[in-house]
């Protein structure tokens, strides 16, 4: 069943049962060749779908990330440390879905705390690309993209620290939208990197992605980032109409097209500026000199709070316990919790973070990345000053094959480059479809980025459908 969100609203009542339970059983058939969900949640169906029905969204199925607390049900961030945690409350963005009755089918497969980018990290197992079964979904949030792609679910709730909203979404061939940060609250949401973590949507269109988030946005006072204009957002129902769009000022990084682009993206994306152009849409090349400093600037800021936050599972406070008797020290107990249940990419940040947040290398290192992220903040003040959006590539390359990149972290790194900067200065940033490349007999999807000034999410979704629009050439 291929229904946009948009269409399943208009979905008589009567049907709604029917509707789910098709979703849902597609959903489990599906999972045995790509394993998007970890589990799914069919008691709390039954339980919630007639009260859902009759609420704005009609009981939509949906997909959450096991990052996201639900109460009374295990949320494990798909780590072997948290396997059996039952969270006694649930995340703010959570109890916003169900208000406004969206309903949870299950919970998506995740990198161990979101940490990795090619969905390989999950303690339970790798999810698969609908593209090629051989091939990675995408960066943590990979396996909600999956499942998004696959119609198994009409939309998914995830987080981006670094683009794992975006960048899933290019290779899966949806929508995916990183809001400004502050606009969804965290509370009730693992952290990785508290500065950069935002809740995100993935859906088919962007009309539904806007629809999704303004389900979810709103401010939370339990959240200390969260931020009131996050009410404003949700109640304005204006939008921005195409003619407005094209007085856009539209700007394209020249750092974007840099060597390591795939040459068929590279073609695409210029092709799709063209037709920008064609339509009398002013586009420009500018500068943006600090885009090439994002990767190193980011993997030393966010190691540094993984180190911070991950520090509470010790098998006391949180975590898997063992047995006290085995070990002489407190020490000792901390290093066999740690050491055996923890991921090698979780420890592998861990010991970073810890490194450049050492009194020996705190100044050098974690100091001398934040004036450089100030400086990449001043650049996107300047350049939002004269452009509305700025568009560059979601991801470099297509979708790899799984156990391609396992041995060589630095090359998966380098991939982040485009969608980093977003969360270094909080802007919103959306993927959409661009178009389809070839790669060893596969045809795969790829995306293109847009980004706003902080709080113009209006600008990002008037002219994401523009865009989106003008790609179908409709």
């Amino acid at each position: 069943m291929h229904l946009t969100l948009k269409d399943y609203i208009k979905s008589d009542i009567s049907d709604i049962q029917s509707i789910v339970t098709t979703y849902l059983d597609t959903a489990k058939k599906l999972n045995a060749d790509y394993f998007s969900f970890v589990r799914f949640h069919e008691d709390y169906v039954k339980t919630h779908l007639d009260e859902f029905a009759s609420r704005p969204l009609k009981a939509a199925p949906i997909g959450i990330k096991d990052i996201i607390l639900t109460q009374d049900y295990i949320t494990s961030c798909w780590s072997k440390i948290l396997e059996e945690y039952v969270s006694p409350y649930s995340a703010t963005c959570f109890l916003n879905l169900e208000k406004n009755g969206w309903l949870m089918i299950g919970k998506t497969n995740m990198d161990e705390f979101a940490m990795w980018s090619t969905t390989e990290s999950s303690y339970f197992g790798k999810t698969k690309n609908i593209y090629g079964t051989d091939r990675t979904p995408g960066w943590s949030s990979g396996w909600s993209a999956a499942a998004v792609a696959s119609w198994a679910v009409i939309g998914a709730l995830w987080t981006d620290t670094w683009g794992s909203i975006r960048q899933p979404a290019a290779w899966c061939g949806i929508v995916g939208i990183k809001p400004t940060y502050g606009m969804v609250s965290r509370y009730g949401v693992q952290s990785m990197a508290s500065s950069l973590d935002q809740v995100g949507v993935m859906t088919q269109t962007v009309d539904d992605a806007e629809i999704l988030l303004k389900a979810i946005a709103w401010f939370d006072p339990k959240d200390s980032q969260s931020d009131p204009r996050a009410d404003d957002f949700v109640n304005d129902q204006s939008q921005i109409t195409n003619d407005q769009c094209k007085r856009f000022k539209i700007g394209v990084p020249k750092e974007a097209l840099w060597e390591g682009l795939d040459p068929q993206i590279k073609k695409i994306f210029l092709a799709t500026i063209e037709k920008l152009r064609a339509e009398w849409i002013v586009v420009e090349d500018i500068s943006l000199p600090m885009l090439a400093y994002s990767v190193p600037m980011y993997y030393t800021l966010m190691p540094a709070e993984v180190s911070t936050n991950l520090a509470r599972f010790d098998g006391i406070k949180f975590g898997l316990q063992s047995d006290s008797m085995d070990v002489d020290t407190l020490q000792k107990y901390y290093e066999t919790i740690r050491s055996t249940w923890f991921g090698d990419e979780a420890k592998r940040r861990i010991l970073l973070g810890t490194f450049v947040l050492s009194s020996a290398n705190y100044e050098w290192y974690y100091l001398k990345a934040q004036k450089a992220r100030e400086e990449l903040q001043a650049e996107f003040d300047t350049i939002f000053t004269h452009y509305d959006i700025l568009l560059t590539p979601t991801v470099p390359e297509v979708a790899w094959k799984i156990g391609s990149r396992t041995d060589d972290p630095l090359k998966v790194y380098l991939a982040d480059m485009y969608t980093i900067p977003a969360n270094m200065w909080g802007l919103p940033a959306m993927s959409i479809p661009m178009g389809m490349v070839e790669d060893q007999w596969d045809l795969l999807p790829t995306g293109i980025q847009l980004m706003a000034q902080k709080w113009s999410e209006d600008k990002i979704f008037g002219f994401g459908r523009y865009l989106e629009k003008l790609m179908k050439n409709e």
